[in-house]
């Protein structure tokens, strides 16, 4: 027996604070995740949007528990913590040193929890479909019926490799057994163990008398139930949400279909507040993002990170939105990305306009064909509808981009800012060379280079003088004529030498 056991089994156990039920939960990530193949430890690979280990953290976190422990592994830790840097304030995190199976993982956890006087659940890191309503179901019932120990189970018409739950004559669950080790009388029992469980102080102590197992040298967590038991402490199962919920991950074909029944709840969860999917199933959508009722989301679109769409807002196919907010009432047309950008009320952008960070479209503003913004506030009302390129520029209200503008905002060692005002026109084909500044009702020329501010209300020209050659054309035209007419003069004269000279031969 390790010492670890011995440690955990003489612990003091607090007691309770009349009027108070305490609470700690602990989520088990210390496995090594080697089915996944990859090098991202398994509880960190994305389900929509956001680390599969935040998914049960967060049914945890919406439980109010006093502490909330973190089990890792070596290989993990780090990357862990990392991760739910956000989290950093409620959590803390328990090293499990060897990978010595679930028994040993809960062990673990209780040195960073001490002598816990209250409940503690334990849930798996790779439960991304459990939510906080099943959670808060079990541990109802679990002090309802003032269970020592309790756990979560479902009903499962091929149970596969999920330990069954044996149950008394009475009905009451005595033991879980693993497919490996089923009877022939236990074969068909389809009810099994979920991997959810709540336990009191008095059943954690008995995680000292698991026995390593034979064949995977693990303590299991599986083996308390019966151990609870035979120590005449009151254990109970419950069926609390259906299979789903508690599918695990342990390999990209099943984080396929978490990650696929995770989008199907978002998306039907945005459709009963009122938006509306053309092709729901065709929408990438992330946990964090929110949509207004009213919006309309089209076939083919990416909404990720926290964006949040306003309401009436129209996202037409193709579009990828990232940590972005479009407002009320605007517009995204086909094949635009837009990344950690803001769209004004009743703006549009698009179809194939590019939003790089930090830009801001103001209400009623348009950013039409091939045009990228990075960096950049586009006023109310202004127009930048072809193929232009806006980077590190302050626009004002009711300004006109001509097609090809473009702010030369870098001299290969700086960014400079450009600054538009209000009312001013930019003709097309236009390079603002900045730090440059065009001030209030000003016209600038188009296929004008602007090197120098341009006073208010100014026209701004730089290019090369126009030449007008009146009668070149009629000079073009009879041209091919004239040189033709030379050349067959002298190809004429050239035969006429030729009878000649060999006349004189003769």
């Amino acid at each position: 027996m390790s010492e670890e056991k011995k440690k955990t089994r003489t612990s003091p156990i607090r007691k309770k604070q009349k009027g108070k039920d305490p609470l700690a939960a602990v989520i088990l990530a210390g496995g090594l995740g080697t089915r996944m193949k990859s090098a991202l430890p398994k509880v960190l690979h994305p389900v929509c949007g956001k680390p599969m280990i935040s998914y049960p953290l967060f049914a945890a976190l919406r439980l109010k528990p006093e502490r909330t422990v973190i089990v890792t592994g070596r290989a993990s830790h780090e990357q862990i913590i990392h991760a739910l840097s956000s989290y950093k304030d409620a959590l803390s995190f328990a090293l499990q040193e060897k990978p010595l199976g679930t028994g040993h993982a809960l062990l673990t956890a209780m040195e960073a929890l001490g002598a816990f006087p209250g409940s503690i659940i334990v849930l798996n890191g790779d439960f991304p479909l459990i939510t906080a309503g099943t959670v808060k179901k079990l541990l109802q019932l679990h002090r309802q019926n003032k269970n020592a120990v309790s756990l979560g189970s479902f009903i499962a018409e091929d149970p596969g490799p999920y330990g069954r739950i044996v149950r008394d004559g009475s009905g009451v669950p005595v033991r879980i057994v693993e497919k490996s080790d089923l009877s022939s009388a236990e074969k068909d029992i389809k009810e099994v163990n979920s991997g959810l469980y709540i336990f009191e102080p008095e059943a954690v102590a008995l995680l000292a008398n698991i026995e390593r197992n034979r064949a995977k040298k693990e303590y299991y967590l599986t083996d308390i139930l019966a151990l609870s038991r035979l120590a005449g402490l009151r254990t109970g199962a419950y069926t609390v949400a259906p299979g789903q919920e508690f599918a695990g991950v342990n390999n990209y074909r099943e984080l396929h279909f978490a990650e696929a029944r995770m989008r199907r709840r978002i998306i039907s969860g945005l459709s009963e507040q009122g938006v509306r999917f053309l092709a729901p199933d065709t929408v990438f959508i992330d946990s964090d993002v929110t949509c207004a009722p009213g919006a309309l989301i089209y076939p083919n679109v990416h909404l990720q990170g926290r964006t949040s769409v306003g309401k009436g807002c129209i996202i037409y196919p193709n579009v990828r939105i990232i940590d972005s907010a479009v407002r009320e009432e605007a517009s995204v047309l086909d094949s635009s990305v837009i990344e950690n950008s803001e769209i004004g009320k009743h703006a549009q952008v698009g179809p194939f306009a590019h939003l790089r960070p930090g830009s801001l479209v103001k209400t009623s503003a348009k950013v039409g064909n091939f045009v990228e913004i990075k960096n950049s506030t586009i006023g109310e009302g202004t127009k930048a509808m072809h193929l232009s390129y806006i980077g590190d520029s302050s626009v004002g209200k009711s300004v006109n981009i001509g097609a090809g503008t473009i702010t030369c905002n870098y001299d290969g060692v700086n960014k400079h800012r450009t600054v538009i005002e209000d009312g001013v026109f930019i003709g097309s084909d236009s390079q603002l060379v900045a730090p440059v500044s065009v001030k209030k009702g000003s016209f600038v020329g188009a296929g004008s280079t602007i090197t120098k501010d341009v006073p208010r209300g100014s026209l701004a020209i730089s290019r090369a003088e126009q030449k007008n050659i009146e009668g070149w054309a009629k000079r073009r035209e009879l041209a091919p004529k004239k040189q033709k007419k030379t050349e067959d003069n002298k190809s004429a004269s050239g035969k006429s030498k030729s009878k000649e000279n060999s006349g004189a031969v003769r």
